[in-house]
């Protein structure tokens, strides 16, 4: 019988935000692989948990990963933390889940504290669809991408970031996503918990005089239905009528299909399109 990993969330600011189950888990597994064992030591020590403890980070993921992963085989009881919030959320554990899966180790996972998820329903933006963006990638090309991505998507954006790079990413995300509305949440759960409507452009303002100070999460409003059609219609207006109807035809659409959806993208009638090829055929 091989044991089992319990991904066990820990506090993100509050220790009273910890479950029962987590702690039941954390009094009982055989050993606790955490993110930073030094920083680890002091919340198991809070609630007088003395169980062993190993380090599990991102410079050891893959060779500990393995080594964890053998224990469970052998039937032990493992439970991963991370510094704060949820394991296997923008941390290393999402690898030692990948390979205890793959390897026919049982997973469950223990529900509690995660900032994204704080932040967000807390944030008065649309809640229904969003993307979790964690920290935006520090390779150039790579947060380029990002970036662009982001720039395309209709839901809400979260983004992590640390207080001595948020300037930059608030100007960067001002250049990539327009000025948008945002929630900026600082501190959550912890003494100086902040929450604070605003928007790109008013944020950048205030800590290009402010210096920002402990964790950020960023809740960036979707891009609007209206933003969508103002650059749709925008680039409908660059388009020949021959060249917007070759682009609904290489969709699949017959003609008199293609005819109508250019005529809806234009805000013209059917007829006016018609006109227009055929007049640019015998013109």
């Amino acid at each position: 019988m091989t044991g089992n990993l319990y991904l066990c969330a820990t506090p993100i600011g509050n220790l009273e935000d910890i479950t029962l189950r987590v702690l039941r888990v954390l009094k009982e597994v055989d050993l606790i692989a955490a993110e930073d064992t030094r920083n680890s030591l002091r919340l198991l020590n809070h609630f007088g948990i003395k169980a062993p403890l190993t380090s599990y980070h991102e410079h050891n993921k893959m060779e500990k990963a393995y080594q964890l992963v053998e224990k469970l085989k052998q039937g032990q009881n493992i439970a991963l933390i991370s510094d704060a919030g949820t394991p296997g959320i923008s941390d290393p554990g999402e690898e030692l889940v990948r390979i205890c899966l793959e390897e026919g180790v049982r997973v469950t996972s223990l529900p509690g504290p995660s900032a994204c998820i704080t932040a967000l329903t807390m944030s008065g933006q649309k809640t229904r669809r969003f993307a979790f963006e964690a920290f935006l990638p520090s390779d150039k090309k790579e947060r380029a991408k990002v970036l662009e991505e982001m720039e395309r998507d209709t839901r809400t954006l979260v983004v992590y970031e640390a207080p001595h790079r948020l300037l930059k990413t608030l100007r960067e995300l001002y250049a990539a996503l327009g000025d948008r509305p945002l929630t900026i949440c600082r501190e959550l759960t912890k003494k100086y918990e902040e929450n604070v409507q605003t928007t790109l452009s008013q944020a950048i303002g205030f800590y290009d005089n402010q210096e920002p100070r402990g964790e950020f999460v960023l809740v960036i409003a979707a891009k609007s239905r209206e933003q969508i059609r103002e650059e749709e219609k925008k680039s409908w207006e660059n388009m020949t009528i021959e060249a917007h109807m070759a682009f609904y035809q290489s969709q699949g659409l017959d003609k008199k299909a293609a005819m109508k959806a250019v005529a809806k993208d234009r805000g013209v009638s059917k007829r006016d399109v018609y006109n227009s090829l055929l007049e640019n055929t015998f013109s």
